[in-house]
């Protein structure tokens, strides 16, 4: 049996760097359910402390989560944003390969250091080159 799965980044500030990471790769946050929140804190399921306003809309404070645009058409394709208490401290030992094709990177990379990535080194293997970025908490990522 095949399994979906998503990809999860803890975060100090999950619902910003979901935001970052939308408009990184063209996706989309998905919309929260605030009648849904408030249904959970009035059956005593959640409490006002679990919830924070992002962009003038009452939210989850632990997470937000992202999805590729086209999400119906196929598995997998959601990235999750989770609250945290400590700060990233040491390399990632995973990250995304953003493939965005070799005559976009540098316009990509500009892009996204515009945007509050840090530029950290370029690579290249055989004909096959990246460039590596972090995200604005630090996250590794390579546009290719």
């Amino acid at each position: 049996m095949a399994y979906n799965f998503q990809v999860t980044f803890d975060a100090a500030h999950p619902h910003v760097l979901a935001d970052w990471w939308a408009d990184a790769l063209g996706w989309q946050v998905e919309p929260s359910d605030e009648d849904f929140i408030r249904s959970m804190i009035a059956q005593g399921f959640a409490s006002d402390d679990d919830t924070t306003t992002h962009h003038g809309v009452l939210v989850w404070k632990e997470g937000a989560a992202i999805r590729h645009p086209d999400a119906a058409a196929g598995p997998g394709g959601r990235l999750l944003f989770q609250l945290v208490p400590e700060g990233k401290t040491v390399k990632n030992r995973v990250h995304l390969d953003v493939r965005v094709g070799a005559d976009d990177v540098e316009a990509e990379l500009q892009r996204l250091t515009n945007a509050g990535a840090t530029f950290l080194h370029r690579g290249q293997q055989g004909p096959h080159s990246w460039v590596t970025i972090t995200d604005p908490e630090g996250n590794e990522l390579c546009l290719t």
